[in-house]
């Protein structure tokens, strides 16, 4: 059984998960289709920044982060005074950093799928009179749907078990901020948490676990659909 604390913290996670796909869908969809369809002057740049949050350290994300987003950072500082906004050291602030670290993922798995899609049909249904946008939303989309659906996937897994940059960026706060890697981390620093800290670390696991097994279906049928 879990405490209400630890049953909080996974209710948390999994709320901060969803936004975090919600947020990153649209987005990852149209930097996909950007990288993988389009050619223009500073593409590797942008193509290194992007994955940026793949090759540094959590803790420094979460810092950069915090000196931008943070009441006294320029964004930070503009959110506040024009829209009254303030992200960090809420629960918003742990999806924002979730969706920047599970950015790349979801990019990575659609720009893939639409690397192995067929141009040919798109290129057959122009000479038809369809316009891009039709084409993109009868042809091409539906040929990507299982690759967003595994970028869906690996930014809610990313987004579970997301620790560096959202205890650095939001703090560690019970019942609005703590997340399930921090509530086992903070159980992992408490006297008699043993069992607490198993708890926590064996629903984390069967989360990871499931989110991967679902991951690994969708790839495989992405495979056979575009016959690999």
């Amino acid at each position: 059984m879990l405490t209400a604390a630890e049953t909080d913290a996974l209710m948390l996670s999994l709320r901060v998960g969803i936004w975090c796909v919600v947020g990153t869908l649209p987005p990852g969809i149209a930097m996909a289709w950007l990288l993988a369809r389009r050619e223009f002057y500073g593409k590797n740049l942008l193509n290194g920044v992007l994955h940026l949050p793949l090759v540094l350290p959590p803790v420094a994300i979460g810092y950069l982060m915090l000196m931008a987003l943070g009441r006294n950072g320029p964004l930070g500082a503009w959110l506040s005074d024009t829209l009254g906004i303030s992200v960090a050291f809420t629960w918003q602030g742990a999806v924002v950093a979730s969706a920047v670290m599970a950015f790349p993922l979801m990019v990575r798995s659609v720009r893939l799928s639409l690397e192995c899609v067929d141009r040919r049909l798109e290129a057959a249904a122009r000479t038809l009179g369809r316009g891009s946008f039709r084409i993109f939303m009868t042809i091409t989309l539906p040929l990507i749907v299982p690759g967003i659906l595994t970028g869906a996937i690996l930014a809610f897994a990313r987004s579970l078990g997301e620790f560096g940059a959202t205890i650095t960026f939001v703090s560690n706060i019970e019942g609005e901020t703590r997340t399930l890697p921090l509530a086992l981390y903070t159980m992992a620093q408490t006297p008699d948490g043993e069992s607490g800290s198993m708890r926590l670390a064996a629903i984390s696991v069967a989360l990871a676990m499931a989110a991967l097994f679902a991951s690994e279906i969708t790839a495989r049928k992405l495979q056979h659909r575009l016959g690999g």
